[in-house]
């Protein structure tokens, strides 16, 4: 699809200098721009090349003023950056704006489909399943008996959402994503054999809610796995029954909560984080990568270490650790002064 830097300009409110009626038809980064390609300067690192680049339209600041010619035509924003995304998202929004149903599909005939929605082929919608207005479920997904699907959601390829499971409004959920799988639960006997308990519970997703690729949120064992309105997770994520998740809470990759542990609002995680079960971490909390949480976190903590500590008591350990093979050098060597003088 083409785009003229008329239209370009009319999406983003910005003033034109150049050729108005130049078309693009795909995105670039400013250095590798090419003919026909749309790129942005809003890093001062990359001025110069504004001078070289070869993409016909650039997004710049206002406030920018070439030195030498530029030959690509300008459009001229309060915020390179802030419209840069807004042009990606606008693109996303077209490029996946696909509806109706591809054949084949397996569909249910007790479901009930929202309006404008698209299906891809080999898509299964269970029984009684409910997929709200504008939601788009691309090829090869697993859609359980009972699920909610909200309006404007996407499912990318290759999704499983198990049976019972809630999804929120413009949800998120990325390729290979499992929702509702059974949670981790087995009880041993006198003969050290381990029993399955039967996960009953569901998961449920709230607003806004972006899941990566290949991260899995096992169903609670009674009641709900709960991630809150806002949150954002990572590739490749493991989050464990009855865990709960507060408002706007990111994490990162490879990340693991054990069961029913507890999240509060607005937190960062790093990846790699590992976090047992049956603990609440409080809300404004920050984790640094590859940490380990095995107690209860205070609101406002930042955390970093395996057991994790303080942040800056972390920092101050470290410039010991480092020094540790220094420190034992001349310990030694006191030693033997010591032991030579005896």
């Amino acid at each position: 699809m083409k785009f003229t830097a008329e239209q370009i300009a009319g999406i983003l409110e910005g003033d034109i200098v150049g050729n108005a009626q130049v078309e693009v038809s795909r995105l670039s980064k400013i250095e590798e721009g090419t003919e026909g390609s749309l790129t942005f300067l809003a890093n001062p690192k990359y001025t110069q090349y504004i001078y070289t680049t070869k993409a016909s339209i650039a997004i710049v600041n206002k406030s920018f003023e070439p030195e030498h010619t530029v030959n690509s035509t300008l459009i001229k924003v309060d915020d390179a950056y802030k419209s840069f995304s807004k042009l990606l998202e606008y693109y996303n929004q077209i490029k996946l704006n696909k509806s109706g149903i591809d054949q084949p599909t397996s569909v249910s005939e007790s479901a009930q489909l929202g309006e404008n929605i698209y299906l891809g082929a080999f898509t299964y919608v269970g029984d009684n399943a409910k997929i709200g207005d504008n939601v788009k479920i691309f090829p090869n997904c697993y859609i359980g008996d009972n699920v909610t699907i909200k309006d404007n959601t996407v499912v990318f390829s290759g999704a499983k959402i198990y049976s019972e499971c809630v999804v929120g409004s413009n949800c998120v959920i990325n390729s290979g994503a499992i929702i509702g799988a059974d949670g981790f639960g087995f009880t041993p006997n006198d003969k050290g054999e381990y029993s399955k308990v039967p996960q009953i519970g569901n998961v449920i997703l709230e607003d806004f809610v972006d899941i990566g690729a290949a991260t899995t949120i096992d169903r609670a064992t009674l009641g709900s796995t709960i991630i809150r309105r806002g949150v954002k997770l990572d590739n490749q994520i493991q989050i464990a029954h009855n865990v709960e998740i507060g408002k706007n809470t990111v994490i990162a990759a490879q990340t693991g909560i054990a069961g029913s542990t507890k999240i509060g609002e607005n937190c960062q995680i790093g990846g790699q984080v590992g976090i047992v079960g049956h603990i609440t971490i409080g809300n404004n909390v920050k984790i640094q990568a590859q940490s380990g949480i095995g107690r209860n976190v205070a609101d406002n903590e930042v955390l970093q270490g395996s057991p994790a500590l303080g942040y800056g008591d972390y920092n101050k350990s470290y410039v010991y650790f480092k020094n540790l093979p220094r420190l034992a050098k001349t310990i030694n060597d006191i030693e033997k002064k010591v032991n030579g003088n005896n």
